[in-house]
């Protein structure tokens, strides 16, 4: 009985006790990192993929029918506009030219005597020495004659310049392509294709443009933020496959009349200097046109913003240290931080880590953070211009 009251008795003061122990205290706020977003003065660049093409694409082919006697270039070099690229047999030519010339000399002889008989008609008509129907006659023949010189000249020069067709010349400046035909192949005016020249200084870039796309350069066109490529030379620069800089520089020259209601995009181009001939028709690459006219925009770190299906926000510190969610809508990225379009203020001290413990309206220890530029602001320098978010940006 004793060792029973005394367990009773025990068990009794370790209940007296627990209930008289004090509550543990709360865990302190979380410390997190706060700082104010970047401003910046920032312009959207779009990005595109398209291929270069040649401005002259000509396909070489004969003006005369003949033989080949001479290939006068070397395949895939740098031609000059009318440099000869192949020599046809000038002889059955040079025969038609000398045939016709001397038919330029009888039909001359022949006008000279029609001249000559009317002269004398016109002596003899005053005196009726001659009828008026003879002098009719006379003067027609004259006209004839000199009809028939002009004739034989025009032959005389169809005949000079199939001569000259014998040399087959490049139409344009630019690159030539491989010889299709060989020494003494006969070649069909018309029809036989010799050769291909292409030019390449200047280069066309040829990319098509969403109609999403289209519709925000329009808006911004009438809005004057900024101009339209279809009136405006519009920066465009474009980056190779194996470059990772935009080395290549232009301006837009051309953008299409209609879209293609296959694809919904339109057709635009870009002119870009190629002096060294590096660029060749064919080549892809991805280009960056000028997307809009500068704003202001707030710059902050990717891992700032929280992200679900529906939104995007982020964390800013509120009254008594208590942070508040702001849903904001999101730009490129602008020196490796990502541009805030809307829902953030310069002067809100922006929550930079930590967030994964955060709710809206918990308290937390602010300390001190900063916000610095982390990759060089490389995107390229827009020229003064008075749908879908950019691909790139910069700030100015």
């Amino acid at each position: 009985m004793n060792s029973i009251k005394l367990l009773i008795l025990a068990a009794g003061l370790l209940a007296v006790a627990a209930c008289s122990a004090p509550e543990p205290a709360a865990p302190p706020p979380p410390t997190v990192a706060v700082a104010a977003p970047l401003k910046r003065s920032i312009t959207d660049w779009d990005d595109y993929v398209g291929r270069f093409e040649a401005i002259e694409d000509v396909e070489v082919l004969p003006r005369v029918s003949g033989n080949v006697t001479r290939i006068a270039f070397r395949e895939g070099l740098t031609v000059g506009k009318g440099q000869v690229l192949y020599e046809i047999d000038p002889r059955p030519f040079r025969a038609a030219l000398a045939q016709a010339e001397a038919e330029v000399a009888r039909a001359r002889a022949n006008a000279a005597v029609a001249r000559s008989e009317l002269a004398r008609a016109e002596t003899l008509l005053p005196d009726a020495a001659i009828s008026k129907e003879l002098y009719e006659q006379k003067r027609a023949a004259a006209r004839a004659a000199d009809a028939a010189v002009a004739a034989a000249r025009a032959s005389a020069e169809a005949r000079q310049l199939d001569l000259s067709f014998t040399q087959v010349r490049a139409p344009v400046a630019g690159r030539v392509s491989d010889r299709r035909a060989s020494l003494g192949d006969y070649v069909t005016a018309g029809q036989t294709v010799l050769t291909r020249v292409v030019s390449v200084d200047p280069i066309w870039f040829t990319f098509d443009g969403a109609e999403s796309f289209y519709l925000k350069y329009i808006r911004q066109d009438a809005s004057g933020e900024r101009k339209s490529s279809r009136y405006a030379p519009n920066p465009v620069e474009i980056q190779l496959a194996d470059e990772e800089g935009y080395r290549w520089k232009g301006r837009m020259v051309f953008v299409d009349n209609a879209l293609d209601p296959r694809s919904g995009t339109i057709k635009a181009r870009a002119e870009v200097a190629n002096p060294s001939g590096f660029l060749v028709p064919g080549l892809f690459g991805r280009a960056r046109l000028l997307g809009s006219g500068a704003y202001d925009g707030l710059l902050v770190p990717d891992e700032a913003v929280i992200t679900d299906q529906t939104r995007r926000a982020v964390f800013v510190l509120g009254k008594d240290n208590k942070v508040e969610m702001r849903n904001v809508e999101l730009g490129p990225m602008v020196e490796g931080l990502r541009a805030v379009r809307s829902g953030l203020k310069p002067t809100d001290k922006v929550v930079l880590d930590g967030l994964a413990r955060l709710q809206p309206g918990a308290v937390v220890t602010p300390k001190q953070g900063a916000i610095r530029p982390r990759a060089k602001n490389a995107a390229p320098v827009a020229l003064p211009v008075s749908a879908p978010p950019a691909a790139e940006a910069k700030s100015q």
